[in-house]
């Protein structure tokens, strides 16, 4: 394998969140009342920094969400980004928007680039990304996540006419994330996720795609993710298909962790990780974005202990299929309860067994314990160390005829 290896898995808080731990993808339900304001201001009704405080107040909301519903690792919900697209293109200097306005804030901005991207280390500028870390940071003293969208998917929403080859501008924007994930590193991000909702609906650009990751990540000290999906866009897919498009690519991503929907999809998808030798960390989707239906923790576990076919458990991270976004905040907290107890359950199923396998070792440890030690007792009474009852024998006297042949041994 050419990517990043197992041993890499684990730095920081993110290494310490126990077995299974569970966490998010990223998003996290938008409150109405949230969208309504984040409209008002792309129609000039609010200030950036009366939406910006509104931000803080929604982010800290969801960060005690999250807490109580027993996530071992929370985010800040991405609460600040009108999409998966906009918050980073409008900060992305050479990126053009000429019309900041919009009718509604989940829409796309009409992006372009008929230059070339500067280069980020000449431009002194960063993308904001490790002052919104910074500040979920202060919030909580839980392991954190920080998501953000890809250069591939980014590339996806810009009209080029900078670049001959398309692959220019996915590497240029690479570059920009980059220099963000080393600010982001420094201060203090352990847990970084690279988000790809695109490349599903153009499997034949993958290698581009990995190749733009490996310059993401090349030079950042943490723990990185990969998260592939089919589209989250109001709770719908946007293309349909398997993961084989991704192998055998995708080995040489230099990441920890492999982040896929398995929930909606089915488990058929997990024999990948076997036929290609996946080694590294998968967070298994284990619960619908895309269904209002809240699941089972006894459907969650089921999930769970089939991927345990494929994937050992301590490389197995639980989370939903995809982010929250467009689920009612009452049924995606309850699917993430339901989420953290099915994690729990097959955690107590997995120390059970373990207790019953260290039983089971002491006790066949003791049984040959007991039989060396008799047969170091028959050896011993046939060199006439012991009498036929155990006791040691006399002094110069033999052992007993019955016990002994000619030879020596026992009859």
């Amino acid at each position: 394998m050419t990517g990043r290896t197992s041993s890499a898995r684990g730095k920081g808080r993110a290494g310490r969140a126990g077995l299974l731990p569970t966490t998010v993808v990223g998003s996290y339900p938008v409150p109405e009342w949230l969208e309504r304001l984040k409209t008002d201001y792309y129609q000039r009704r609010i200030s950036a920094q009366h939406l910006n405080e509104i931000h803080e107040v929604a982010i800290k909301a969801a960060l005690k969400d999250q807490e109580l519903t027993g996530l071992d690792i929370v985010s800040d919900g991405e609460l600040r980004r009108d999409n998966d697209i906009d918050y980073l293109l409008t900060r992305i200097p050479g990126v053009e928007i000429p019309h900041r306005a919009k009718t509604d804030y989940y829409d796309y901005y009409d992006a372009a680039v008929s230059r070339p991207l500067p280069d980020p280390a000449g431009e002194g500028v960063g993308l904001g990304l490790a002052a919104d870390y910074a500040f979920t940071r202060e919030q909580t003293q839980w392991p954190i996540k920080f998501s953000f969208t890809g250069p591939f998917s980014l590339s996806r929403r810009i009209r080029n006419s900078a670049y001959d080859d398309p692959a220019g501008l996915v590497r240029a924007l690479a570059g920009w994330l980059n220099a963000e994930a080393r600010a982001l590193a420094a201060a203090g991000a352990d847990l970084l996720q690279i988000d790809e909702p695109f490349l599903a609906g153009y499997p034949e650009a993958v290698d581009l795609a990995i190749e733009a990751v490996n310059i993401v990540t090349e030079g950042v000290d943490a723990t990185w993710a990969l998260h592939v999906c089919y589209g989250n866009r109001y709770a719908r897919p946007l293309w349909e298909g398997h993961y084989d498009f991704l192998f055998p690519a995708v080995l040489a991503a230099r990441i920890d962790q492999l982040v896929l929907e398995f929930a909606r999809k089915g488990p058929g998808d997990l024999r990948l990780f076997r036929e290609f030798g996946w080694d590294r960390g998968v967070g298994l989707g284990a619960i619908d974005v895309k269904s209002t239906e809240v699941e089972t923790p006894d459907l969650v576990a089921a999930r769970i202990r089939r991927a345990l076919d494929a994937v050992p458990a301590e490389r197995l991270m639980i989370n939903p299929d995809c982010g929250l976004r467009h689920l009612p905040a009452d049924v995606a907290r309850a699917k993430l309860r339901a989420m953290v107890a099915g994690a729990a359950q097959v955690r107590r199923e997995l120390r059970d067994a373990e207790g019953r396998g260290a039983e089971g070792r002491a006790t066949d440890k003791r049984d040959a314990d007991r039989r060396d030690a008799d047969r170091r007792d028959a050896d011993r009474r046939d060199a006439g160390e012991l009498d036929a009852n155990g006791s040691a024998a006399a002094a110069g006297r033999p052992a007993p005829r019955s016990l002994r042949n000619k030879a020596g041994t026992r009859q």
